[in-house]
């Protein structure tokens, strides 16, 4: 018996360890394989705009150029021109414009031309007084800059476009109606111009005009505003009889130059960002302006007899103007095709002014209008996608299309700008008189105007 005892004890215990190990069966139901579609992680947000510095130095470095366009370049292509009694008057034209319309545009123009659109036409006042214009970047303009680099930039085409159409009534018009001028066209003209072509929203830029760089905004506006100034204002005591030379090429010469070397900034800055689409506004920039002022320097040596370095000076300038709008959309080839043209044009419309009778003093409406009325069109001829795919293809390029709203473009341009020029003047000669009188033209602006001498004999 006692064996038959531990023989159990054994065997229980055995039992005892199998069940100890034994797998454990659940008697709870078994969970069915979850079979609903897996929902893949959303992705992280976008990662904000990021300050390029290679991008940045560029358009500071373009803006720098732009402001030496209108000062010295513009300063002393202009003054060359006139009379020695008037070279310091010309000369301050341009660079109190550069101090006005910088204060302008910070208090109220950036919002006008860049700011949140209102109805296509307009800037919110959003931004006035650069509020909300910071140190980061503003994808809709540019992605890569602070806000405030691209802001700058376009300061500086704010304030030379006014600069530009002082050439038309120069020698003649009153210090104070031309700061009370220009201060209303900044805001009233060019202001509303910018945004419906280059603002988001602007209706002219929804529509797809192409304007790369200020053929409608810039030089329609200035020249065609210059033309209703002429008009205006009335021509110089004693033209076209008396005898007006210019004082000094040779400072004309330099500010040519000048001008040719700001453009670089003017083109190429217009990309916004250091990359292939600056490189193709820089180079084509460059060949346009050469072939202009070889066409035009053929030209009148054909129609004249003699090739002249005003005639060359001209024709740099006229380049300039006609590759602006194109610059962003063309290749070198349609570059030096749209110089060209640029150049005999020019020197076609400087010539009829004559036998038309208005006394645009230095020819802003045969070299900026017409050279960037041109452009614009050309524009709408040459572009390719091939260049710029975020653009479109011009009529060359099988797209009439663009041709015809490049047209469109123009047209508008030129009736807002001529119009309210013609307004703002009648205005404004209501208000303090145009003219300085007859004995002031006699003496010049310099001592009329600024108690001041150019030159010290």
């Amino acid at each position: 018996m006692p064996q038959r005892g531990v023989v159990n004890a054994v065997i229980l215990l055995i039992f005892a360890s199998a069940l100890l190990h034994a797998p454990v069966v659940s008697l709870a139901q078994p969970v069915p394989p979850d079979l609903s579609p897996v929902v893949a992680a959303s992705p992280p947000p976008p990662a904000p705009p990021k300050v390029d510095s290679g991008d940045t130095a560029w358009m500071l470095t373009s803006s720098a150029l732009v402001l030496l366009m209108t000062a010295p370049g513009l300063a002393l292509f202009y003054a060359g021109l006139v009379r020695r009694k008037n070279a310091l008057g010309t000369i301050m034209h341009s660079f109190i414009t550069l101090a006005l319309i910088s204060v302008q545009w910070a208090l109220i123009g950036y919002s006008l031309a860049f700011g949140p659109d209102i109805g296509g036409t307009i800037g919110s006042l959003a931004w006035v007084g650069l509020h909300g214009v910071g140190l980061e970047p503003n994808p809709e303009y540019a992605a890569t800059i602070p806000h405030q680099a691209f802001m700058v930039f376009q300061m500086m085409f704010a304030a030379i476009t006014p600069a530009l159409i002082t050439g038309a009534i120069a020698e003649r018009m009153k210090f104070s109606a031309f700061l009370l001028f220009t201060l209303l066209w900044a805001t009233l003209i060019y202001d509303p111009l910018a945004h419906w072509v280059w603002g988001v929203g602007g209706w002219l830029r929804t529509i797809g005009a192409l304007d790369f760089a200020g053929g409608t905004a810039v030089h329609i506006s200035s020249g065609v505003s210059a033309l209703a100034a002429a008009l205006v204002v009335g021509r110089r005591r004693g033209y076209p009889v008396e005898p007006m030379p210019p004082h000094n090429l040779t400072m004309t010469v330099t500010g040519a130059a000048l001008l040719w070397f700001g453009w670089f900034g003017f083109n190429a800055g217009s990309a916004t960002a250091a990359n292939k689409l600056a490189t193709n506004a820089f180079v084509v920039t460059h060949l346009a302006t050469a072939a202009a002022a070889l066409a035009w320097m053929f030209v009148e040596w054909g129609a004249r007899g003699k090739p002249t370095v005003l005639g060359a000076a001209s024709g740099v300038v006229a380049g300039l103007v006609a590759i602006t709008p194109a610059s962003g959309y063309v290749g070198p080839m349609a570059a030096i095709a749209i110089g060209a043209g640029g150049g005999i044009l020019c020197f076609s419309a400087c010539m009829l002014k004559a036998r038309l009778g208005y006394d645009d003093s230095l020819d802003v409406v045969g070299v900026h209008g017409v050279g960037g009325t041109w452009g614009a069109l050309a524009t709408g001829l040459f572009a390719s996608k091939a260049i710029n795919p975020d653009a479109a293809d011009g009529l060359f390029f099988g797209n009439p299309h663009q041709f015809v709203v490049q047209v469109i473009a123009v047209l508008a341009c030129m009736l807002l700008a001529f119009v309210g020029t013609v307004v703002l003047l009648k205005l404004i000669d209501a208000l303090v008189g145009l003219r300085i009188s007859d004995e002031e033209e006699q003496i010049g602006l310099d001592l009329s105007q600024h108690e001041e001498n150019a030159y010290g004999f």
